[in-house]
């Protein structure tokens, strides 16, 4: 989930030019098994085995770490934590960006739980739904407050990140409570297309349209297969 969008990084004091889109959805897999190892106390790692880690080949992630300036020592590899600050700079700085769930159904909750939120930086500090049976719940840790206190939730925690977790027909009402409240970067899990401002930073994550993809992709290996037992 990298939010901050395109974005490049110069010797640490700012961005300079837009890395890949390709290249910022690695990042994440990268800073994931980067953390992996340093649990273990390893060091440093190869770009074979970071490649190993992150399903990629070696050549893409030498190609990706060129674009923090990221440079490995022959012989040696990349200095792993050196690489956890580079991403994880590049991925929107080491500062925490707080988020405010909208929807707080079964997917909400569940998202509100999410360790993996916290770990990559973005803390859920507030929840907000229209149901009257919802809102005063102690979910996750937070209260669910109305949606007409979302601009309250979202000044006094600071948020920057909004995630809908509505049903469809209610998506789009929720975007514009994100955008009238001053969020600025919206994490859409309803399965529905919203429409922003333009300088709002919008993300999809529909699990229907994956699932189908993946669908897509078993039935070519399904026939393949057959047109193998035939072709004996």
């Amino acid at each position: 989930m990298a939010l901050a969008g395109n974005s490049g990084q110069n010797s640490g004091n700012g961005f300079a030019e837009p890395i890949p889109e390709a290249t910022v959805a690695r990042l994440p897999v990268y800073l994931r098994g980067l953390v992996e190892l340093a649990e273990t106390g390893q060091a440093t790692v190869s770009s074979v085995e970071l490649a190993d880690l992150a399903g990629v080949n070696a050549s893409n992630v030498r190609k990706d770490l060129s674009y923090l300036h990221a440079h490995g020592t022959r012989g040696v590899g990349y200095q792993v934590e050196h690489l956890i600050g580079e991403i994880s700079f590049a991925l929107g700085g080491s500062a925490p960006s707080p988020v405010v769930i909208v929807g707080i159904g079964n997917l909400g909750r569940a998202l509100s739980r999410y360790d993996g939120f916290l770990a990559g930086g973005f803390p859920v500090v507030g929840l907000v739904d229209v149901d009257p049976l919802v809102v005063g719940r102690h979910i996750g840790g937070q209260v669910v407050r109305p949606v007409e206190e979302l601009a309250a939730v979202i000044s006094e925690s600071g948020c920057t990140v909004g995630i809908i977790a509505t049903p469809a027909a209610a998506a789009q009402e929720a975007a514009r409570h994100l955008v009238a409240s001053g969020i600025r970067s919206i994490l859409n899990f309803a399965p529905a297309v919203v429409q922003v401002p333009d300088h709002i930073g919008l993300r999809q994550v529909d699990l229907a349209t994956e699932l189908q993809i993946l669908g897509y992709h078993q039935h070519r290996r399904m026939g393949k297969s057959v047109h193998a037992r035939v072709a004996r």
